[in-house]
Parts: structure tokens; C-alpha cells; sequence
């Protein structure tokens, strides 16, 4: 930690946080070195607002002190407050305090904070001034100012107008191709025989393992594997993870990023979402990267603009609609869902082979794909009507690219239904035949996809349609759903008391 200063009326206090690590940060810009210090600070408080798994707590420490480093060779003067200093407060807004009183400096900046709760906190914090966050391409108001008006907000149209602004994948002012979207070409199922590389590796270093050890002394009953660690931990190792997927993955990202295979938990996605998140890599560079090597001809048209909408398009718009709503958008729950969270999501102790190989891949790496997320475990917790809160908070702990902006619209919207189609236009819902035609998981598990009801059949079947027969009044209108209830209503009456006597088994069992 830094000496006091000497003070002068000029000098400011810049505090960076934890998904901040960029040298871009508007806080750092408006800076001094010659004059100002920066705060920085691991603190409990954030480590215990929700438990997150081991691997992204470390993967923040580790990532921040290699940034603490970068800085000061960089000409910064840096106070940085380690987890187990025995002054250390345990607390961002304790810490600022006490740094300006050590310090005598009575002016703080800091980068806007991307989750509300730390926005009302640091509201209270006297003397210290906010400045935006401009690491995204779609600041507040122009979210604000393309949503006013609209009956429903779809990421569809907004990505069209990201494409517009960056110019990204356009030619004379129209989409590459012809269509702004090659979704319909990257649906196709997984193989067992394919050649699957694996995320950029990075061994840990010495800063890197007295974090591990420092993790495992602290947080021993928190969930998740520790070890193996390899995430890499600084903007020149997530410059290299990108450059690995780019490389190897890229390709085949298309075509199979919504596909599901056994013991092949990375597929061909670039797992880079946690270094754009805490600002290791910046959404743009990625996505110019990317694009560049549609036009080298290194990787087809539906790979480069599936990669890209999920950046410009889906992670901008979900940030959008999160501002846009908060507070009390994590507390939407239209479909009154109020069971409590099954205890397999913490030990994956369960009989169905596709929930429990993807608990089983997020407590050993932090990570599972978004068709994991959002079909598998956000589909059976959709379809048992889990409270979506549990569910939110679940998705917030164990992912180690979690953050609340990005992670409670995906779920709380797009996975759980539970704003009431503000952000998905309709609940995504499915039966095991989902499941079976996107994965290979149902040849090996002891449900049979192909039953219906009864002991033996796999429960995503009665439960999809219990899910809609309880919700029938809230989603029979949705016109997405309506050859599903068409379905339904040609049911006769045993059969669908069959169903439903299913699904109340499942459940009483959860």
C-alpha cells in the first residue's frame, strides 16, 4: 500500500473496480498521474452479496492485482487494498472513505458501476463523482431514446441499428449477404466424432496461485472446483484467447452453437465472455477482429454474424433493457413461480443426464454454453416453476462471466418469462425432444425421451405441458404459442390428466 500524500486542492482519488480493468476507463482518463492515486480494493462485501463460485472470485482477485501492476508501470501511484489486510474494511464505500481521510483528499471519480445495487451505494458516498461508463457502444440514452415509443422491444431491430452505427458486416448500407441474420443456419446437432479444441489455456503465475491459495483458505464451502485454473488473467492473455478462438474455433462456431455433447463442455464457443465483462478485451476489438476474418475468408458469413449479434446485438440490448427497468426488474415474476431451488442445482445430484452434466460442467469450470443455460437448467426450472429470484441468483454465483446487468435480463427475461415477454417474445419452453435433437445426453439416461408419461419418462415431457396447461391464461394469446395449446386442446381429456398427474409427481419429489 501507497504512503500518504501530501495534499493539494487538485488532487483526486480514482477508484477502479473489479470489471473495470481497462486502461480506457473514463475514470482513468480524466485522471492525473502526476497527482492522483488510485483506489483499488478486494473487499468481502462483494464477495458475499451472492456466493459466488470459487473460480470467478479468483479470477476477479487475480485479474485485478495483474491490472494494479499494469498501472503502476504505466507511471500510476496505486493503493491497493488486498482481501486479508488486517485494516481492510471489507467494504468499497468504507474503503473509499478511508483512503481520502489517509490521503487527504476530499475529490473521488469513479466509472459508473454496472450493477444498481453498487449505484445506490456509492450514491450515498459523499464526494465522489461518477463519471459513464463508455466502454459500451449503446450508452443509456440512446437505449432509452430507441425503446421510446415501441410496443415491444426486440433485439432484432435494435441489432440492426448497432450493425448501422459500426458499420460492422455492411456493404453500401445493407447487411453482407443480403440478411441481417443467419440464424436459421446454426442449428445443426453436435457429433461425437468431431475435433473439438479447447479455450486458450493459461498457466497460472505467482500472483495467480496466492490468489488460489488465498481463495481456498477463505471460501473452502463455496461451490465449484477451484483447480484446475487456467483463465487468463491479464489484456494480453485475453488478447491471446482471442486470437485462439479465432483461430480454432471460430469456423464451426456457427453452425453448432446451439448444439449439446456429452464430455465437450466449450464446443466451438471462444469462452471470452468474462474477459470482455471485466474489461480485459473491449466489444468492438472483438468484433472487428471477428469480422475480419469473414473477409480474409477464414471463417463463413453465419459464424461471423452469429458471434457478432451476441455482442452488439444481444449483450448491448440486455444492458439496454436492464437500466431501462431497474430497480425491481430482478423481482418480475409474471408467471408466479414460487417453488423453491432444488438442491441438485448445487450438487447435480440427479437421474436426468442433461441437468446433471451441466451443474457438473459449471461447478468444475464456471462456465456452460447459452443453450445450455437457457434450454437445459433454464428450461426445467422454467417448466417446475422455480421463483425466478432462485433461479437468478443461482445463475449469478455460479458463472464466472456473471454480472447482474448482463446475467438478470438473460434470465429474468429471455429464460424464465418472468418480466412477461418485455424482452423474449414468448417463454422458451421445451420437451425433451428439444433436448434429445440438440444433444447426445439421452441415449445414456435413465428417463426415456421418447415416453411421455409414467415413472420411466424423461420429466421435461409432462412437465412442458403442465407448464403451459397451469399458464394457459397468462400465455394462450401468445400467438408463438399457438399451435403448442392447438396441441393441447386435441388432447382428450385422460391424456392430459395423465400428463399432469406426471408433473405433479416430479414436483412433489423436488
Amino acid at each position: 500500500m501507497t504512503e500518504p500524500l501530501s495534499c493539494t486542492q487538485y488532487s483526486s482519488l480514482i477508484v477502479v473496480l473489479g470489471d473495470q480493468l481497462s486502461m480506457n476507463i473514463s475514470a482513468l482518463r480524466a485522471g492525473d498521474r502526476d497527482r492522483d492515486t488510485i483506489l483499488m480494493a478486494e473487499v468481502m462485501e462483494e464477495a458475499r452479496y451472492v456466493r459466488h463460485h470459487k473460480k470467478k472470485i479468483a479470477f476477479v482477485l487475480s485479474a485485478m492485482r495483474h491490472f494494479a501492476a499494469e498501472l503502476k508501470s504505466d507511471g500510476w501511484t496505486v493503493r491497493y487494498v488486498q482481501l486479508d489486510e488486517p485494516d481492510n474494511t471489507q467494504s468499497l464505500i468504507s474503503e473509499i472513505a478511508r483512503a481520502k481521510h489517509d490521503l487527504r483528499i476530499k475529490r473521488a471519480i469513479v466509472t459508473e458501476p454496472g450493477e444498481y445495487r453498487l449505484v445506490q451505494e456509492f450514491a450515498q458516498c459523499e464526494g465522489l463523482e461518477t463519471v459513464a461508463d463508455d466502454r459500451f457502444l449503446a450508452s443509456h440514452h440512446d437505449f432509452q431514446t430507441w425503446a421510446a415509443g415501441r410496443k415491444q422491444l426486440r433485439m432484432e431491430y435494435f441489432y440492426r441499428e448497432m450493425r448501422r452505427k459500426t458499420g460492422l458486416l455492411m456493404s453500401d448500407g445493407e447487411p453482407e449477404g443480403g440478411r441481417w441474420n443467419f440464424d436459421a443456419d446454426n442449428r445443426k446437432p453436435a457429433k461425437t466424432d468431431f475435433f473439438l479444441p479447447r479455450p486458450l489455456e493459461v498457466e497460472p503465475d505467482e500472483i495467480t496461485r496466492d490468489v488460489l491459495e488465498l481463495i481456498e483458505a477463505r471460501f473452502p464451502d463455496r461451490f465449484g472446483k477451484l483447480e484446475p485454473f487456467w483463465f487468463a488473467v491479464t489484456r494480453k492473455g485475453a488478447l491471446a484467447a482471442l486470437d485462439h478462438f479465432v483461430e480454432h474455433a471460430l469456423p464451426k462456431f456457427g453452425d453448432y452453437q446451439d448444439a449439446i455433447l456429452k464430455g465437450a463442455p466449450f464446443l466451438y464457443h471462444s469462452v471470452l465472455a468474462q474477459y470482455l465483462n471485466v474489461g480485459l478485451l473491449s466489444p468492438l476489438e472483438i468484433c472487428q477482429r471477428v469480422e475480419r476474418t469473414y473477409y480474409d475468408g477464414h471463417a463463413p458469413l453465419n459464424a461471423v454474424e452469429g458471434y457478432i449479434r451476441q455482442i452488439i446485438g444481444w449483450r448491448e440490448f440486455v444492458r439496454g433493457i436492464y437500466w431501462l427497468r431497474m430497480p425491481g426488474y430482478t423481482r418480475s415474476n409474471y408467471l408466479s413461480a414460487h417453488r423453491s431451488l432444488p438442491s441438485f442445482f448445487w450438487t447435480a445430484d440427479t437421474d436426468m443426464a442433461c441437468m446433471a452434466a451441466a451443474i457438473v460442467q459449471t461447478r468444475d469450470e464456471a462456465y456452460a454454453h447459452h443453450i445450455q443455460r437457457l434450454m437445459v437448467t433454464g428450461n426445467f426450472a422454467l417448466l417446475a416453476g422455480i421463483d425466478p429470484v432462485d433461479v437468478h441468483e443461482w445463475y449469478l454465483a455460479v458463472y464466472s462471466d456473471a454480472y447482474e446487468w448482463v446475467e438478470a435480463p438473460n434470465v429474468i427475461g429471455m429464460s424464465q418469462f418472468a418480466d412477461g415477454g418485455l424482452l423474449a417474445s414468448k417463454p422458451y419452453a421445451a420437451s425433451g425432444n428439444y433436448i434429445n435433437k440438440m444433444s447426445d445426453h439421452c441415449v445414456s439416461c435413465r428417463y426415456d425421451v421418447k415416453q411421455k408419461t409414467g415413472d420411466g419418462a424423461c420429466p421435461f415431457n409432462p412437465l412442458y405441458w403442465d407448464f403451459l396447461a397451469r399458464n394457459a391464461n397468462l400465455l394462450r394469446g401468445n400467438p408463438r404459442l399457438g399451435h403448442a395449446y392447438r396441441t393441447w386442446d386435441r388432447m382428450t381429456q385422460e391424456k392430459q390428466q395423465e400428463y399432469l398427474n406426471s408433473a405433479k409427481r416430479i414436483l412433489e419429489r423436488l
